[in-house]
């Protein structure tokens, strides 16, 4: 995914100032891919001079005011060609895995202090989704594809942090297990 394409899908859902789009990548977007205000800015200039989107009509003078933007039928076409566009999945680069591995070759002081803060980030973000997931996909019967498609990127987050809380657990595990016991099998 690019940063472009995360714009001009939250100002479809909602015409928004640079301000109020950084908030909401805060509070959605931001979950599974994440940008700087300086980066949200920067992309709204870039996307307006493209063509694919515009700042919104204001009576209030220039100076002071907030820009809104709105995508143009440019944008919503780039939008559905993008997301229509095959795309192979992505290794996973996260900078945890590569310190365990270095770990492996050069010791692992504090390790599994590191790896118990993790777990316990993971466990807050997993509680977050879930009351996420309490609050706004309540089951009901006939929900809008809209709203299914949603839920479905929300349970990837909790699927993704479920994932992350039993393997730490399971590291811990291992890594608190004395040298030459044999470990729980897989």
């Amino acid at each position: 995914m690019s940063l472009p394409h995360a714009i001009l899908t939250a100002l479809l859902e909602r015409p928004s100032s640079g301000l109020e789009l950084t908030r909401r990548f805060d509070k959605s977007i931001g979950y599974f891919w994440s940008a700087t205000h300086q980066q949200i800015y920067r992309e709204l200039g870039r996307l307006e001079r493209e063509g694919l989107i515009r700042s919104l009509p204001t009576e209030k003078p220039a100076r002071g005011r907030r820009k809104e933007y709105e995508v143009l039928s440019a944008g919503g076409e780039e939008l559905a060609r993008w997301a229509a566009e095959p795309q192979d999945p992505r290794t996973v680069r996260d900078p945890l895995l590569l310190r365990l591995r270095a770990a492996a070759v050069v010791g692992g002081v504090g390790l599994e202090e590191e790896l118990s803060r993790h777990l316990e980030l993971r466990r807050a973000q997993l509680a977050e989704y879930e009351a996420i997931e309490r609050r706004d996909f309540p089951p009901v019967p006939d929900r809008p594809r809209e709203d299914r498609l949603r839920h479905i990127v929300l349970r990837a987050g909790i699927e993704l942090e479920t994932f992350w809380t039993t393997w730490l657990t399971e590291a811990l595990d291992e890594l608190a297990r004395p040298a030459g016991e044999a470990g729980a099998p897989s």
